[in-house]
């Protein structure tokens, strides 16, 4: 896949970029620093309570030949408990800079997931369980089993292999783990679209175990009209150990088919290839056994003629209970024992699960029913799907399906502004961050008011996030390309995930594409995002940042500073006061009319603070002067070459 080349930046070059890619820069930035013909396909989310087999995994993605993935997100999830480092060694040399651990939300693999692909920029996002060993073409084999699929088809499952010990049968719970190999939609390793994955609202977090968790997502998917294909990739699921009742705690998970249940309607396990297993057979063992012993207590209970009436049938009753218990259990324990090893640990095992495994998952089911009025109630955790995003988006770029609606007007991504873009392009100094003239020094780096809970609010929408800065300081010499990197990582640390890092370090007179008000750097970014430019959003606080998206095609929204020129508020067609008010500009909250206004000529949206000042213009200082960013002044014609500088966040 190769959604934009560097034809679109024609005449970069080694002297007109950054320095050689360092570990933070973007994995598709080449030796040179302009942006290479292919940006990463996927990447790869990691939920993990920080099994040994993590460092395992990540050493198999290091040696296997392929492209790398453009991240490799670890979520956090084990609670409170983190006082050790997750990783207890430095990740892989082929894997630095492109591993970041992310603290998960400790509520399960489906919270654990949306925190990972909401953080994800590839057009792709794999999914692997900390348990997993991806074989030695792994990475070759995901890049040919996502390359060239049809619109329509929104998923890839890859082949596991459960190695089953030699010379000996295989317990119950290596069986019970083996039966991932014929499991359909297993997330274990799965790949989903990040588009689809946002359109349908992610994982439901209302499936608090790794349990039928998948099954839900892929039959929302399915409904949606998208396909999933089973890859030729292959992983391997080693079993790892278990506790004796294993078994037993398994058994929650009936809670969760009850969820299923009414979620998908009665034709769910047909619907999701899942077996029917034992809940009836569970069902009738543990009432008669319930039924036995109520019969033994009502005996006991008998006291004068009324009672040695009761006593009469409560000795029978018990009898014929208790038989029906003990067949149903003796059945259970030989359906476990027989195709297992028959060691005398295995046997005592069985016998000891099998008489508490009916029990218990009866009181699931049962307390399944119970809590579910609550659990469907809970909608802040269920599935939060983006408004369907009308014209091409990033589903059709890469390839994504769904029905295609007719585009909205001109410099919006949709018929309705509100719709949630696919991307938004930040620009950086006096829009994310405080403005300091040719700043080098990471220590003067302050962030904007709002920025940190802007950017935070978009990841949650699933909206991808990139930075699109002119650093014309490296061409007059004021600024190193190191500086430029330690500065864009201060921001990223007070920020979070940005996503990718554009720069371009040409002058105003080099007659570069990539500089501000020029398309170069929107076109670049929305490439290494995987998107379409007119689905992308430019948010900055100078008119070159509003022009570079109107000449991207993109739409642009002004966030005016004390810098910014009056004839620019005037000229942009969309103003808002600050980044809360642009983003909500953008996902459309109530408020969002008294926030920002829309359409040249209307001030309201601008505060008091960067209103007119006494001669009529904003207050601030001229253009070119060291008080405007990106000193030199904002050239208002483009050359026909230049380079594109990268870094990822």
């Amino acid at each position: 896949m190769s959604p934009r080349s560097p034809r679109a930046h024609p005449g970069a070059t080694a002297s007109g970029s950054l320095s050689p890619r360092s570990p933070a820069s973007h994995p598709g930035a080449t030796a040179s620093g302009s942006l290479s013909p292919r940006s990463p396909l996927f990447d790869v989310v990691v939920p993990t309570v920080g099994r040994e087999s993590l460092a395992r995994l990540l050493r198999a993605l290091a040696v296997a030949t392929g492209p790398a993935p453009g991240r490799v997100l670890l979520v956090d999830d084990r609670g409170a408990d983190r006082s050790t480092p997750l990783l207890r060694s430095v990740p892989p040399p082929t894997l630095a800079g492109r591993v970041r651990v992310v603290t998960g939300p400790a509520a399960g693999p489906a919270a654990a997931r949306n925190r990972g692909w909401r953080l994800a920029a590839a057009p792709w996002v794999a999914f692997l369980d900390d348990d997993v060993e991806p074989g030695p073409a792994w990475l070759a084999e995901l890049e040919a089993d996502l390359a060239g699929l049809p619109p329509e088809v929104a998923g890839s499952q890859g082949r596991l292999r459960v190695p089953l010990p030699a010379g000996r049968r295989p317990t119950d719970w290596e069986r019970n783990v083996h039966a991932l190999e014929s499991a359909a939609w297993a997330t274990a390793d799965m790949a989903y679209r990040r588009s689809v994955l946002a359109s349908v609202g992610g994982f439901d977090e209302r499936f608090p175990r790794a349990y039928r968790e998948d099954a839900d997502l892929a039959l929302r998917v399915v409904r949606a009209g998208h396909r999933i294909e089973r890859g030729r990739r292959r992983a391997a699921h080693p079993v790892r150990p278990a506790e004796r009742l294993v078994s037993v705690r398994l058994q929650a998970g009936n809670a969760d088919d009850v969820l299923m249940r009414a979620l998908h309607g009665r034709g769910w396990r047909e619907a999701a290839a899942v077996p029917r297993g034992r809940r009836r057979r569970h069902l009738a063992t543990a009432t008669a056994g319930v039924v036995a012993l109520a019969a033994l207590a009502a005996g006991r209970r008998r006291r004068g003629p009324a009672g040695v009436a009761r006593g009469r049938w409560s000795a029978p009753v018990a009898v014929l209970a208790g038989a029906g218990w003990l067949a149903g259990t003796a059945e259970l324990a030989w359906a476990r024992i027989a195709p297992g090893p028959r060691t005398t640990d295995e046997v005592a095992t069985m016998v000891a699960t099998s008489l508490l495994l009916p029990p218990a998952a009866s009181w699931h089911w049962l307390a399944g029913w119970w809590r579910l009025p609550r659990r469907l109630a809970d909608t802040a955790r269920g599935p939060r799907p983006a408004p369907p995003r009308q014209g091409r988006g990033p589903a059709d770029r890469s390839g994504g399906g769904g029905p295609r609606t007719p585009p909205g007007p001109p410099g919006h991504p949709s018929g309705d502004p509100r719709t949630p873009p696919a991307a938004v392009l930040f620009d950086r100094d006096g829009t994310l961050v405080a403005d300091v003239p040719y700043n080098g020094d990471p220590a003067k780096v302050v962030a904007m008011p709002g920025a940190r809970e802007a950017l935070a609010r978009l990841r949650r929408a699933g909206v991808a996030t990139a930075v699109v800065s002119n650093q014309s300081g490296v061409a007059r010499g004021r600024l190193t390309p190191g500086q430029v990197e330690a500065v864009n990582r201060r921001v990223e640390e007070l920020l979070g995930p940005l996503g990718p890092c554009l720069v371009c370090p040409h002058g105003p007179d080099d007659g570069c594409r990539c500089r501000k008000p020029a398309p170069g750097l929107v076109e670049a970014a929305a490439a290494a995002l995987g998107v379409e430019t007119g689905d992308c959003v430019v948010i900055g606080d100078i008119g070159a940042d509003v022009a570079a998206a109107r000449a991207a095609g993109a739409r642009g929204v002004l966030v005016p500073t004390a810098a910014t020129r009056p004839e620019e508020v005037a000229a942009a067609p969309e103003v808002a006061p600050d980044l809360t008010a642009a983003v909500d500009l953008l996902l459309g909250p109530a408020h969002q009319q008294s926030a920002a206004r829309r359409g040249p000529g209307n001030h309201g949206g601008v505060p008091r603070s960067t209103r007119r000042g006494p001669a009529g213009g904003i207050r601030g200082t001229p253009a070119g002067s060291p008080g405007r960013k990106d000193p030199g002044g904002v050239p208002r014609s483009t050359g026909a070459s230049g380079g594109v500088a990268g870094r990822a966040s």
